[in-house]
């Protein structure tokens, strides 16, 4: 079996990674500048962003191992939500989630013997009304901080959510199954 290498530094991703039965894969992270061109659409930006990330992996890769990169963000109303600056930009974050459907998208790519595979997948989450102290109470956990839309679902954000439509490790960031079928695909053995 090839080798894989994951081109993230997210430890969310290796977890995931490992919860498909990958116990071994190196890791290397590309730098890639991760703007991209106007009008693009919700999909087409984190497809983008991945391809890029995934030809600068290139360079760090032999042909023969599989490489995997990955895009994800959250998107309200077509606007972007990225990672907040400062708590303040949290609040403002959160507060225009709470009790609202907002889409987080999330596009994978693997590269393998010259080839790009890239596959966008996109859930709808929906947050409960919050208050404000519910929300500066969440923010003070200090989770918000380092996550697209200022939160975590698979933490305590966790418990700001209402409910998902779509699959839910699209919004932890790397979509388990679509991902393990490209893989099998390419020899690689999960479970």
């Amino acid at each position: 079996m090839a080798n894989i290498v994951l081109c993230s530094a997210s430890p969310r991703r290796q977890e995931l990674l490992q919860q498909m039965g990958i116990a071994h894969f190196d890791i290397r992270i590309p730098e890639v500048d991760e703007s991209y061109p106007e009008g693009l659409t919700p999909q087409e930006t984190v497809a983008h962003i991945s391809r890029k990330k995934a030809v600068a992996a290139q360079s760090l890769c032999t042909e023969n191992e599989i490489f995997i990169t990955a895009d994800t963000m959250v998107f309200c109303d077509h606007h972007r939500l990225g990672k907040p600056q400062n708590e303040a930009d949290a609040l403002a974050m959160l507060t225009a989630l709470q009790g609202r459907t907002h889409q987080v998208c999330t596009a994978f790519t693997v590269g393998h013997q010259g080839n790009l595979i890239t596959q966008t997948h996109t859930t709808d989450v929906s947050f409960c009304p919050c208050t404000a102290d519910t929300l500066n109470t969440y923010i003070a956990t200090g989770e918000p901080m380092d996550k697209a839309g200022s939160y975590g679902i698979q933490g305590y954000g966790g418990l700001l959510v209402d409910g998902i439509h779509g699959d839910y490790y699209t919004v932890m960031g790397l979509p388990i199954a679509p991902l393990g079928r490209v893989l099998i695909e390419l020899g690689v053995t999960l479970f």
